[in-house]
């Protein structure tokens, strides 16, 4: 069963494939999320890695948590489950439209 992982502090010259390359060494990559600003295409910060197995995602927070990847030492930790943004506001009152009468 994969495991998704969170990598934080990341320099903003990393790469997926450089990234792909540090986690292979604890095993199998699925993917690798590199996430950018919409606006610049720049680097954020920070990745998603998902790997093939549970174990090998636990070798790889237990082994690079820490390690210097690039400039910086990357932050490794089990990703948290993605909560809704709320695409409904609900803003109270008549059933959320406002009318004047």
């Amino acid at each position: 069963m994969s495991k998704k992982l969170y990598v934080g502090n990341l320099d903003y010259a990393t790469t997926e494939h450089a990234l792909n390359e540090v986690f292979a060494e604890a095993g199998e990559v699925v993917s690798v999320n590199l996430i950018t600003d919409r606006m610049t295409g720049r680097s954020r910060g920070f990745a998603f890695v998902e790997m093939a197995e549970a174990s090998a995602a636990q070798k790889a927070i237990d082994t690079l948590n820490g390690k210097a990847v690039g400039e910086r030492q990357i932050k490794v930790a089990e990703a948290r489950p993605q909560q809704s943004r709320g695409g409904e506001r609900d803003y109270g009152g008549r059933g959320g439209r406002s009318r004047r009468y």
